[in-house]
């Protein structure tokens, strides 16, 4: 697996190879034709680094996916990851409080822990996180979600607004 991605893209269980296809087609439209794509070892999880934007790649994507939604057939979530690091609780805790800046002063945020092949529990992760984020919690409606995806012995970091993670089931009942 990567150890140095910046998109965490899940499909169906055993379509990983046809996903991973998809991915490269998508992003190579987008202008990269070098990005790194690779399956992790977990089911339905696959890695990227992309040398484009990853938040841009998620706008696009959505444009592509209102436009032709043919295109999406393997691909099932898109979420941009901003910095990976060794899953361990106080390098998790130091990341978060570095990427918190991007959080407003006036803005809400909630912690969202998703965790593979991790002996941590989803509350030591969430509280690990959310230690030195010194704004106001909604869990319900936050302005950012401080994301943390656990990988086995990497982890993803990112604080996004919820609209920069590209559901394609979501977006496809919208239509």
């Amino acid at each position: 697996m990567l150890e140095d991605f910046n998109l965490l893209i899940s499909t169906h269980r055993g379509c990983e190879e046809t996903a991973c296809s998809e991915i490269w087609n998508l992003l190579s439209e987008m202008g990269d034709k070098a990005a790194v794509i690779d399956r992790t070892g977990l089911i339905g999880l696959i890695v990227v680094k992309t040398n484009l934007d990853p938040f841009e790649v998620i706008q696009k994507l959505r444009a592509i996916l209102a436009e032709r939604p043919q295109e999406f057939r393997y691909t099932l979530k898109f979420t941009p990851i901003e910095k990976v690091i060794p899953t361990d609780l106080n390098i998790i805790r130091k990341t978060a409080e570095e990427l918190s800046l991007k959080i407003g002063a006036d803005e809400k945020f909630r912690v969202t822990a998703e965790k593979r092949r991790s002996e941590f529990h989803t509350a030591s992760i969430v509280e690990a996180t959310a230690a030195d984020v010194d704004r106001k919690v909604d869990l319900k409606n936050p302005d950012k979600i401080v994301l943390v995806e656990v990988l086995g012995k990497l982890t993803g970091v990112s604080v996004l607004k919820p609209n920069d993670i590209l559901s394609i089931t979501k977006e496809k009942a919208l239509f």
